[in-house]
């Protein structure tokens, strides 16, 4: 088993957010570990990983929808590359998440999924993944 794995994401929009929950139950089930934490860490500052609903679409959308509320594109940042609000979601959201790995499997609720959120896309993005004993 490797110290860490990675694999690549590419977005085609502004704001996005990708299911990545069978790519890292992917690399659990290579790693051979029954029993540990799995770290998920994304190293951009303007996209983010988090954990949520992964059975309703629309979840996501007024996920995106409502974000874009709390944090506009365009608010009077000072930020010369223009992408202020993109540093700010990502922050707001993480850059990391750990999940327990239980019988070779990872601990999810039902309705969970591992999502990669981006800000300031289209682009590709890493993602990483360690998995502990």
């Amino acid at each position: 088993m490797r110290n860490v794995e990675g694999f690549s994401v590419r977005t085609d929009r502004h704001t996005q957010m990708i299911d990545i929950t069978s790519r890292i139950e992917g690399i659990v089930r290579e790693s051979g570990v029954d029993s540990g934490l799995c770290t998920v860490f994304v190293p951009h500052t303007t996209a983010a990983v988090t954990i949520n609903e992964n059975a309703d679409p629309d979840v996501v959308r007024d996920f995106t929808m409502e974000i874009n509320k709390i944090v506009p594109w365009e608010d009077g940042y000072r930020h010369a590359e223009g992408n202020s609000a993109a540093h700010l979601k990502a922050s707001m959201i993480g850059f990391s998440e750990q999940i327990i790995i239980d019988e070779g499997r990872l601990v999810l609720g039902t309705w969970q999924g591992i999502y990669f959120v981006e800000f300031d896309g289209p682009r590709t993005r890493k993602v990483y993944v360690k998995i502990t004993r």
